[in-house]
Order: C-alpha cells, then structure tokens, then sequence
C-alpha cells in the first residue's frame, strides 16, 4: 500500500465530503432541453442511491424531455381567477349536478367509503368531478417523461425529484411502466394522484374508480381528516382540503361544490 501525499490526502476527504453532502442534488437542472440528457445519467446514480432499482432506471434513460408539461406548466392561469370565475371556468354547476346523480347511484360505495374514512361523499365527489371530469380527462402524456421534465427543469426540482424516485420506485415494483399515461404533470386515475402519494396512499389501480376514491379518502384521513367534523374553511376538516391542493380558490370552490352536493 502506497503513501499518499498529506494535500493529496485532505484534497480527497474534502471531495469526498462534499460530495456527501451535496450528492443528493448535484443533477444540475436546466431550463430547456439541451441538457436533459446529461442530467439523466447524472439523476440515475442519484436515483439508484435512493433505493431506485434497474427496471426504473432503465425506464428514466428512456424518458423524453416533454415540452408540452413545461407549456403547461407556465401558463396555469385558472388558479390566479377569482373564486366565482375559477368555478364558472371549471364547470362547478355541472359538477355539482352529475355528483348528486353520482352520489344516488353509488350509494353503497360512498357509505362504505364514509364507514372506513370518515369522508362524507360531497367533497369526494367534488374532487373526483374537478380533477378527471369523473374519469373522462384523465391525460394522455407520457407519465414519466411528464416528471421526469419537471424535476429536471428549474421552477421546481426539488419538489418533483421526490415525485420521480416516487415513480421509478413503482415502475420497479411493476405497478406503473415507462410507457404508463398520465395528464400534463403526471398526474394519474381518477382523481389525479401524483406519484408519490400514489406511492404513500395508494389503494388498487386509481384508473377504477372505487379504488381512486377510497385511496383519496385514505389521504385526507391521513392529513387529520375527522369523522363528522365540517369542512368548510374554518371548520376542522378543511386543513385536509387544504393538504389535497395549495390552491386557494382550488381548497374553497372543493368546500362550496361538497355541500352543495351532501345538501
């Protein structure tokens, strides 16, 4: 075993540090797609340090820089309306009428649902009509690339880093693939989960919708849901609306279209 030199030596313990340190997000990221490619093979040595086995990794080297998210992504103007327009814009009157009818002809699901959670059907309902349409505008973008982008891509990286490992790590386990569809930001099912609380609330395959609904109660139970307790803003239930989507006008137009749909 060869000496080394003592400044060759402390050279190395301070690279060594700090990649320690910093390794967990030294993915540099970028704000088109010229560097999407090396930020990859960057990403995956993260992502395998983060538990991310082959299959995922192999499907992130597969991923395509997706333009169409980042389009999207900079003009999500619906949230900056206010609250009477964002719920004209998002078809509340609609929503609240097909959720009543949906309500009547899912009773037994929504009871069931109620009994286990503590989730009345109205705000359920609500979120479902808001999020999909009631499971007709699910997306058709490719999932991964769709996240893949976002956590590459300046405005966010670290909050959708934590939705990419999330991602690979269902893709190893064989419940999502490279190829899986999902709407501009990778939302997917029903009700529009990300993949990390796909990952952490998940209950079935979100595009049924049985399973997109329990699995949504199962979050707001898990974000302090309480049986009985109101929901509107105020009241003790809304702070679980609140964890669903940090929109504002998002949070109240879900209270308003919830009671309007448990009358």
């Amino acid at each position: 075993m060869k000496c080394r030199p003592l400044a060759a030596s402390i050279t190395a313990a301070i690279v060594a540090l700090a990649w320690t340190v910093n390794g967990a997000h030294a993915a540099s990221c970028g704000n088109g797609p010229g560097g999407f490619e090396a930020w990859k093979q960057q990403m995956a040595g993260e992502a395998r340090a983060n538990g991310v086995g082959a299959t995922g990794i192999n499907a992130l080297m597969g991923a395509n820089y997706a333009s169409a998210t980042i389009n999207a992504d900079r003009s999500l103007h619906s949230f900056k309306l206010s609250l009477d327009q964002f719920m004209v814009k998002r078809g509340s009157a609609a929503i609240v009428a097909r959720g009543r009818s949906l309500k009547q002809t899912n009773a037994a699901l929504f009871a069931s649902i109620q009994q286990r959670y503590g989730v009345p059907p109205g705000p359920l309902i609500a979120i479902w009509g808001m999020e999909s349409g009631f499971g007709s505008q699910r997306g058709n973008q490719n999932m991964l690339s769709s996240i893949a982008t976002l956590a590459y891509d300046c405005r966010r990286p670290e909050y959708f880093t934590d939705q990419l490992y999330a991602a690979l790590k269902l893709i190893d386990r064989g419940v999502l693939s490279g190829q899986t569809r999902g709407s501009m930001h990778g939302e997917l099912g029903q009700t529009q989960f990300l993949p990390k609380t796909m990952l952490e609330y998940g209950t079935g395959n979100l595009d049924v919708a049985a399973n997109a609904l329990n699995s949504t109660a199962n979050f707001l139970k898990a974000h302090g849901w309480r049986a009985g307790a109101g929901y509107q803003p105020g009241e003790p239930n809304f702070a679980a609306i609140e964890a669903w989507n940090a929109a504002q006008v998002y949070q109240k137009a879900i209270a308003i279209m919830g009671k309007q749909i448990d009358g």
